[in-house]
């Protein structure tokens, strides 16, 4: 089957409709949860953390814990620690718009809450091209220097230092 946009939002509708149908009894108290991503916007291949923050009055630590998605994609179930939050860093592989989902998928005492946030991925910049001159460990990189024009005088002093008239035997 081919996932289209439509069916991948059908997928992850699916998915979250099993998780908040299963995970809850009915006596569970309701829950609510805030995701945010720090950057919210990076270039691709850099780290973003994501924080699913789950607000209950019971303890909503134990069950599955968080559920995170981009898009359609699953990508990781992540305990709620004692302060509520969880905790997954994600590194995006392509450019555009990304829509995270954090899926809290409720315990016994609490109820299965969902919230969603976008991060938008950059284009890596071009390296630097090479720059004219003498390069040392890639041109552009760590050093980098020019030859003009280089005058180099060397004084030769007639006085000898140390012992004299030793000799050194042959060998």
């Amino acid at each position: 089957m081919r996932i289209t946009q439509h069916r991948g939002k059908l997928v992850v509708a699916t998915a979250l409709a099993a998780v908040l149908g299963l995970a809850s009894p009915a006596w569970a108290v309701s829950s609510s949860t805030t995701v945010t991503a720090a950057p919210q916007s990076a270039e691709v291949g850099t780290a973003v953390q994501l924080l699913a923050t789950v607000d209950c009055s019971a303890d909503p630590t134990g069950g599955l814990g968080v559920t995170f998605f981009d898009g359609s994609d699953e990508l990781e179930s992540v305990p709620v620690n004692a302060n509520g939050q969880a905790v997954y860093t994600l590194t995006l592989t392509t450019v555009g718009a990304h829509t995270i989902t954090a899926a809290y998928n409720g315990n016994a005492e609490c109820d299965a809450s969902n919230n969603t946030t976008t991060v938008q991925a950059t284009a890596a910049p071009n390296p630097p091209g090479p720059t004219p001159g003498f390069c040392l460990l890639a041109c552009g990189g760590l050093i980098n220097f020019s030859v003009g024009d280089i005058t180099n005088n060397v004084n030769i002093s007639p006085h000898k230092y140390g012992a004299r008239n030793q000799q050194h035997p042959r060998q």
